[in-house]
């Protein structure tokens, strides 16, 4: 844990910073994967894409949830850890 010291200083911890780095960045690449996941449901649901397109939408968003499983087992993360609370809107996930 970073603390302060008696000159005022803030004792850095470098590897709770990057463990607190990646967190971030995974929370915001699954706050983008659950938006582009519901825009695309959106567009299925509204009759415009045609069946090939859905196919590919569907490889590309299991991909993307894959890539975001290994980055999540890679830096020791559970859905709970990347699960911000957003106020008003509530839990992320």
């Amino acid at each position: 844990m970073n603390q302060v010291n008696q000159n005022g200083r803030i004792n850095f911890n470098q590897d709770e910073a990057e463990d607190g780095l990646a967190q971030l960045v995974l929370t915001v690449i699954e706050l983008l994967r659950e938006i582009v996941e519901r825009h695309a449901i959106r567009r299925v649901e509204s009759g415009t894409l045609t069946d090939e397109q859905i196919e590919e939408l569907g490889v590309a968003l299991m991909d993307l949830e894959e890539k975001m499983d290994e980055l999540k087992d890679h830096f020791g993360f559970d859905d709970e850890d990347l699960n911000i609370d957003l106020g008003p809107l509530g839990r992320l996930m």
